[in-house]
C-alpha cells in the first residue's frame, strides 16, 4: 500500500475507518466464500469438518478453542488466522501498545491526541505483527500477560498509582489483532482467572489499579482434550467463555495422510540421483501411522501424530540415498529393506502402553508388518501370486537387503518363474523395489520362509 496517511487528519481525510478485530476478520472470511477462495491453504483434511466449525465460530463473532491430540494442526491453523486480517491497518504511533487512532484506550495515547489532535502521527502495522502467541507452562505470571507495576518508571519519580507506572503483557501488546495459547491447561489456575475478565469484559486489571483498557483482541487456545475434559486441569469458568469449541482430528484415509506427509516432509536434494517413491511405499508409511492409532500397545490418549508419517517418510527416502552413495546406483528407490530404519523416528513419536524392556521394538515389528501386509492385499491378488510361490518347492532362494545391488535383483526375478513379469516394467532399482514387496507380502501370507540376519533376508520355501 503506498501512500498511506501519516497522520490522524489524513486518515480522517482517507476514510479510512478501522473496524474492531472480530468484525474485520468476519468481513473478509466473507469476502473470501463469495471469491470461493481457500481459507486456510496447505490444511488437509479438515473441509468438511473443521474448517466449517471454524467459518461459523468467526461469522458469529466467537473466541475459539481447538481440541486435539498432537500433529492435527492446530497451531497451524491458528497461525493461519492472521491472513483473514487486512494485510495493513492504521495504528497510534509513539504508543506502548498498538492503538485504534480514533479510539485510544491507554493513557499515553489519550495524551497523544490530546496535545497533536489531527497532527498525531499514524503507524501502518502488517497483519504478520498483529498476531502473539505463547505457549502455556505453569511458570507463566499474569505479569507475562496482563502486566506488572514497571519499577523503572517508579524510579524515574512516577507515582505508583499513576497508570502511566504500569508495563504491559504480551496480550495488550497485541492489541488489534489474535493471541494465541496453546496448552490451555497447562496454565496455573491463577493465571487462568486471569484471562476470565478479558475473555468476557474485555477489561485488565494490574496490581489493584483501577485501569479498564477495554482490549480489541481475538482470543484463540488449544488444549489436548485428555487435559482439557478429563483432569480438571482448566477452571469452568474460562471454559465456559470460549465461545466455540473446535475438535480436531487424524486424516480419514490413507490419501490425505499421504498428501500432509508429501506436503510436510523435507526431502532434500538428491543431486545427480535420481528419485523415485513407488506409491505402494508411500501407502506403507502412512499405513504405519495409521495402524499405530489402533493398537492397543500404543498409548492412545497422547495421540500419534501427523509427523510420525512425515518423519517415517524422511527416514525412508535418506536410507534409500545412503544406499545408492554407498553401493553407486544411480537410482533412490526405498524398498521394503529400508523400513527398519524408519524405528528411530517411529519410536520416537509413539508413546508406549508396555512398560517391559524391549517391548517397544517387538510391537514396532508388529505394527510395520501388519501395515504391509494390509498395503499388499490391496495391491495384489495373492491367487495370482501363487505360481511365484510353488516356484520356490524346487529349492530356490532369493537374497534380499538394504545394501544388495538392485541388480542381484533382477537375477533372482529371472531365476523365479512368473516373478520378473509381476515386478513390471521399470528400472531395475524400481523393479527391485517391486519384487521385494511381492516377497515380503507372500512370506506375511505364509507362503514363504524368511530368515533374516544382518540386515540381509533369505525367502525360501
Amino acid at each position: 500500500m503506498t501512500n498511506r496517511p501519516a497522520t490522524l487528519g489524513e486518515l480522517k481525510a482517507s476514510g479510512h475507518q478501522p473496524l474492531p478485530v472480530k468484525a474485520e476478520l468476519r468481513r473478509n472470511l466473507i469476502a473470501r466464500l463469495r471469491a470461493n477462495e481457500p481459507l486456510f491453504p496447505g490444511i488437509r483434511g479438515y473441509d468438511d469438518s473443521v474448517i466449517p466449525q471454524i467459518v461459523n465460530a468467526l461469522l458469529g463473532n466467537q473466541d475459539v478453542i481447538f481440541l486435539g491430540e498432537r500433529g492435527q494442526a492446530k497451531s497451524r491453523l491458528v497461525r493461519s488466522l492472521p491472513n483473514l486480517l487486512d494485510e495493513w491497518t492504521p495504528v497510534l504511533a509513539g504508543t506502548e501498545i498498538p492503538e485504534d487512532p480514533y479510539r485510544p484506550i491507554t493513557p499515553q495515547g489519550r495524551t497523544i491526541i490530546e496535545e497533536h489532535g489531527d497532527r498525531a502521527e499514524v503507524h501502518w502495522m502488517h497483519r504478520d505483527e498483529r498476531y502473539g502467541e505463547k505457549l502455556a507452562t505453569p511458570d507463566i505470571t499474569i505479569a507475562d500477560l496482563i502486566g506488572e507495576v514497571d519499577p523503572i518508571k517508579i524510579a524515574e519519580g512516577r507515582y505508583l498509582a499513576d497508570a502511566l507506572t504500569l508495563h504491559y503483557g504480551l496480550v495488550p501488546r497485541v492489541n488489534r489483532g489474535i493471541f494465541a495459547i496453546n496448552e490451555l491447561p497447562d496454565l496455573a489456575e491463577r493465571i487462568q482467572v486471569g484471562l476470565l475478565n478479558l475473555l468476557e469484559e474485555r477489561d485488565i486489571q494490574i496490581r489493584g489499579h483501577k485501569v479498564r483498557l477495554p482490549l480489541d483482541v481475538f482470543i484463540v487456545a488449544t488444549a489436548n482434550p485428555e487435559d482439557y475434559t478429563n483432569r480438571g486441569r482448566i477452571i469452568t469458568p474460562l471454559k465456559d467463555r470460549y465461545g466455540a469449541q473446535i475438535r480436531t482430528h487424524y486424516p480419514a484415509g490413507l490419501d490425505q495422510e499421504i498428501a500432509i506427509m508429501e506436503q510436510e516432509a523435507a526431502i532434500l536434494e538428491t543431486g545427480d540421483y535420481g528419485l523415485t517413491v513407488l506409491p505402494f511405499m508411500k501407502e506403507i508409511i502412512a499405513e504405519i501411522t495409521h495402524q499405530a492409532r489402533r493398537s492397543p500397545d500404543i498409548n492412545q490418549r497422547s495421540g500419534v501424530s501427523v509427523r510420525t508419517s512425515i518423519a517415517g517418510y524422511e527416514a525412508l527416502v535418506a536410507n534409500a540415498f545412503r544406499r545408492a552413495l554407498t553401493i553407486g546406483e544411480p537410482e533412490v528407490v526405498p524398498r521394503i529393506s529400508d523400513l527398519p530404519f524408519i524405528m528411530p523416528s517411529f519410536q520416537g513419536k509413539v508413546e508406549f502402553e508396555a512398560m517391559e524392556e524391549g517391548q517397544e521394538d517387538k510391537i514396532s515389528s508388529r505394527i510395520v508388518q501388519h501395515a504391509v501386509k494390509a498395503v499388499f492385499d490391496r495391491h495384489h491378488d495373492l491367487d495370482a501370486l501363487d505360481p511365484i510361490a510353488e516356484a520356490f518347492s524346487e529349492g530356490l532362494t532369493v537374497d534380499t537387503g538394504v545394501g544388495v545391488p538392485a541388480g542381484e535383483y533382477t537375477k533372482a526375478g529371472e531365476r523365479v518363474p512368473g516373478l520378473a513379469e509381476a515386478c513390471g516394467e521399470g528400472s531395475e532399482a524400481v523393479r527391485a523395489a517391486r519384487l521385494e514387496f511381492i516377497l515380503e507380502g507372500l512370506h506375511l501370507h505364509k507362503l514363504l520362509n524368511k530368515h533374516s540376519l544382518g540386515g540381509r533376508a533369505t525367502y525360501t520355501e
